[in-house]
């Protein structure tokens, strides 16, 4: 099946070649015969009920320095793609929610991944606050005074921005640690979210796993261990990756969230697992398939383009 497909993402030059999870998938569709379209979130526009992009063809090739190449920018009616691929980076703001609102005009028709409703719906440390019994203990709050009463039950805690991303903003504050006060005024200052708090998990030393899940089902997972003295496992702040398996716990949670992901129209998901807790499930523009494909062997971009093609192809026959 040819297809023609548009990338939403971030400046293709300043990607990182050797993680970059929409870089694979994008080579994985040129080698599916597909042809691919380049645009940047500002790039998007509503019409007369049309919805617009200022795109450019893009080609892929595996040679660093010299990975892509873009042809002259066209105006494409995004109806007139077979799939778009939403893939810009967090952080999840009125930005990212007016595009899921604008692509939410063309999907199902054109297929949108991940289905816009669904992502808007799903913010990735609100939406597994929907599963019992995964979370660790959390507090999502303004309230000063909860966080504080939140804090002398649990002791040692992470305190982290409800809407950051990458690791941005990310605290843990041991027992006996003065900077709460100070750290509340400058969350509250920046923004007029609440903040989430978490009981530490000491099991963060031995990984934070990204487990990546393809309609629904596990496809892989790669373990991500804090570089000594860093409280976050994030890749990009010194996180090393690190081959791994499903627990049994972990195959559970992929067992319980699955089926919910699959009737949601979220075919590409990463999910962030720290000991028996599920911390995160991520929808917006998860990453990780690049470290998981070289650990195993694997090629989970293809998945992800089977799973495509296979609601295409429901669709068609709706």
């Amino acid at each position: 099946m040819a297809l023609k497909v548009a990338i939403q993402m971030d400046p293709i030059e300043s990607i990182d070649f050797d993680g970059d999870s929409t870089f694979v998938l994008g080579l994985e569709a040129e080698a599916r015969g597909y042809a691919l379209w380049h645009y940047l979130p500002k790039d998007l526009s509503f019409h007369d009920r049309r919805v617009l992009a200022r795109a450019r063809p893009l080609r892929l090739r595996h040679e660093r320095g010299n990975h892509f190449t873009l042809g002259a920018p066209e105006l494409i009616d995004l109806i007139d793609m077979d799939v778009v691929l939403m893939r810009q980076d967090p952080p999840f703001d009125m930005a990212y929610i007016t595009a899921t609102h604008l692509l939410e005009h063309i999907h199902p028709h054109t297929l949108v991944v991940n289905n816009p409703v669904a992502v808007r719906n799903a913010p990735e440390k609100l939406y597994v606050t929907h599963f019992d019994g995964l979370l660790p203990p959390t507090l999502i709050s303004s309230d000063f005074e909860a966080i504080k009463e939140f804090r002398a039950e649990h002791k040692d805690i992470i305190l982290k921005p409800l809407f950051g991303n990458g690791g941005a903003g990310v605290f843990h504050l041991k027992p006996g640690d003065e900077n709460l006060g100070s750290l509340y005024e400058m969350f509250t200052k920046l923004s007029r979210e609440p903040v989430i708090v978490q009981r530490y998990l000491p099991e963060v030393r031995a990984g934070d796993k990204r487990i990546i899940l393809v309609d629904g089902r596990p496809a892989g997972a790669v373990n991500r261990v804090p570089a000594e003295g860093e409280a976050r496992s994030n890749m990009h702040v010194g996180g090393q990756p690190k081959k791994t398996a499903l627990t049994k716990r972990e195959e559970e949670i992929c067992e319980m969230i699955g089926p919910h992901l699959k009737r949601d129209g979220l075919i590409f998901v990463g999910i962030d697992v720290i000991g028996d807790y599920l911390t995160e499930i991520n929808v917006t523009s998860p990453t990780g398939i690049q470290q998981i494909n070289r650990f195993n062997g694997t090629k989970i971009e293809a998945e992800i383009w089977n799973a495509i093609e296979d609601a295409l192809s429901r669709r068609a026959l709706a």
